[in-house]
């Protein structure tokens, strides 16, 4: 119950002029933090429909190559039917050409024989000359018929005669028979051979055209495949998004309900206020005491100041950023010796994390986008922690001043980085070129 009164007077005593001169304020205030609220989250909205419209653009475009990768491989599917009966083709024809090549071969030694039959033939025809030559040039056959001494002679004669024409006229038959079977074969095979040679020509053309249109299509398989990629990253990187938008717009639901909450508790507070002021008043009436100033130490708040930065704390500015003794400062230390000193969210954010460290202690991390650029700050060594998560606004209280973790004396330690915080501290700049300290 102390604890209740002493909190109503600390806040009575600070924010008097904050919550009850500006009373006729505060609503419209509270109005516009919400609408800002809300417009942040009908913009989220937009944004992650916008997104969600591109996923399903994505999931069009990766359906339309997949069939266009189906039709290749069909494509492709084909061509290799063709190309293995060209093969077979191609082997039945070298198959088709190996065996007239022997045939070509085992006509060679027909041809031989032939030709030796023939050279036979023409020696005797030669020796038949010759002997024509040695009796006088030639034979008269009615010379022979009419020498015959008897008619028997004659018929012995005419038989001899009618034999060695008719051998005469075989020979010369037979050897014009050869000579055209002779050619004959051979036109035969020769032109065999030439058509086989060239329909295996015209098939290893046509297995040359197949494979270049199969290398084609294998071309046209890749680049669809690295489109479908392309677009299947892009669709990761669009549903990435889209799942911290909705994250984004969950937390953004919460900040409105936070603010709501706030608004509401900062009102009850204003009335209870009021009412502890009127009772004051009602009680110093009846004492005749005008009101005089309490004994107790006051804690003062500093005024949230306009721009995007305010003071966190209310006390004395002990060390800036820079070099001091002992190493780098990389924040600026508020000390104030009172009871209860609140720390106050620099800027509107969302807390990344609020813990217990050995070296800042208590101490609280609130991300800031302020036109486009990301800030983040750091409220170390506090007694307490108001906060664990969420949505806070400018000049909200976040903890009380204290002096936990690596600290000497009670003070606020304040980093402001321009980007994320790091162990490091690479990001870390001067708060005073940014915060009214």
């Amino acid at each position: 119950m102390k604890h209740s009164l002493l909190t109503l007077t600390v806040v009575a005593t600070v924010g008097m002029g904050s919550i009850l001169t500006g009373a006729g304020a505060s609503p419209a205030l509270a109005s516009t933090k919400l609408q800002e609220l809300e417009n942040q989250k009908k913009a989220l909205q937009q944004e992650r429909s916008g997104i969600n419209s591109g996923i399903n653009e994505a999931e069009g475009q990766i359906n339309q190559l997949q069939g266009q990768q189906d039709n290749v491989q069909n494509e492709i599917q084909q061509i290799e039917l063709v190309i293995n009966d060209t093969n077979s083709k191609i082997a039945e024809k070298e198959g088709q050409i190996e065996a007239t090549k022997v045939e070509i071969e085992k006509l060679q030694g027909e041809i031989q024989v032939l030709m030796e039959r023939i050279e036979k033939r023409n020696q005797m025809l030669k020796d038949r000359a010759r002997s024509f030559q040695e009796t006088g040039g030639s034979v008269s056959y009615v010379d022979v018929l009419m020498g015959a001494q008897s008619f028997s002679d004659f018929i012995d004669r005419v038989g001899a005669v009618t034999t060695i024409v008719e051998a005469d006229q075989g020979i010369l038959r037979q050897h014009r028979e050869d000579k055209e079977l002779l050619e004959k074969k051979q036109t035969e095979v020769q032109q065999q051979l030439a058509d086989l040679e060239k329909m295996h020509a015209d098939l290893e053309n046509m297995r040359q055209q197949l494979d270049s249109q199969k290398a084609e299509q294998n071309r046209l398989m890749a680049s669809l495949e690295q489109q479908e990629q392309h677009v299947e990253d892009h669709k990761m990187s669009l549903e990435e998004e889209a799942a911290i938008l909705a994250a984004q717009e969950t937390a953004m639901a919460q900040a409105i309900q936070m603010e709501q909450q706030r608004q509401a508790e900062l009102a009850r507070q204003a009335a209870e206020l009021e009412k502890k002021r009127k009772e004051q008043e009602a009680a110093a009436k009846a004492t005749g005491n005008k009101g005089g100033n309490s004994n107790g130490a006051s804690v003062s708040t500093p005024p949230v100041a306009n721009g995007a930065f305010t003071r966190p704390a209310s006390g004395r500015l002990t060390s800036g950023y820079g070099m001091r003794p002992g190493g780098f400062h990389y924040g600026a230390d508020i000390a104030n010796r009172a009871d209860g000193v609140p720390i106050l969210a620099a800027a509107d954010g969302v807390v990344i994390k609020s813990e217990f460290s050995k070296s800042y202690g208590n101490v609280v991390y609130i991300a800031h986008s302020i036109n486009g650029q990301t800030f983040t700050s750091v409220y170390a060594h506090m007694s307490s922690r108001a906060v664990q998560s969420g949505f806070v606004a400018k000049g909200q209280q976040i903890g009380i001043m204290g002096n936990t973790g690596d600290s000497d004396g009670q003070h606020l330690h304040f980093e402001l980085h321009k980007g994320g915080w790091n162990s490091a501290k690479s990001n870390a700049v001067n708060p005073a070129a940014y915060v009214p300290l």
